[in-house]
């Protein structure tokens, strides 16, 4: 199975009363996701199916990829450990499969599913929109990039 495991992009902290739960995306991740989105297409990676945290930020994420599968909102992908994604991923059989959370899990889930790292310099901080496409047979990273290794529009 093609297992792609997303952080969702760039959150606002602008309203410091504001739930984590309810951050939106600020400027820089409603520019970023959509890039990302394209980079996954000129892979050849669009989701079959998308399990998404339930959170305003990722939800957001979600929706400026720009695929037309909907997504399942998941309240048990909000702030998750990896052994939830990865289960979750288990049970899955659409291929490819994107998952959208946060970390520390995401990364967690990535570092866990595959037997070594690829050699990119924020693989290890699974920055915000990081984005890992997984052979998950194979235990191997296929594909992995940040939103600033897309070049600007």
């Amino acid at each position: 199975m093609i297992l792609i495991l997303m952080r969702h992009a760039k959150s606002s902290w602008g309203d410091p009363m504001q739930e984590d739960h309810e951050r939106p995306l600020n400027k820089r991740g409603r520019e970023a996701a959509p890039r990302m989105g394209a980079w996954l297409r000129a892979q050849g990676f669009t989701p079959a199916r998308i399990l998404c945290s339930d959170a305003v930020r990722t939800r957001q994420t979600c929706a400026a990829l720009g695929f037309d599968v909907p997504p399942e909102l998941r309240p048990d992908l909000y702030l998750a450990g990896p052994g939830t994604i990865l289960t979750l991923a288990r049970a899955a059989t659409e291929s490819p499969l994107l998952v959208i959370g946060h970390n520390p899990g995401i990364a967690e889930a990535a570092e866990a599913a595959v037997d070594a790292p690829p050699a990119h310099p924020d693989w290890d901080r699974y920055p915000t929109g990081a984005t890992a496409v997984i052979d998950t047979q194979a235990r191997r990273v296929l594909a992995f990039a940040v939103p600033r290794d897309m070049a600007e529009d």
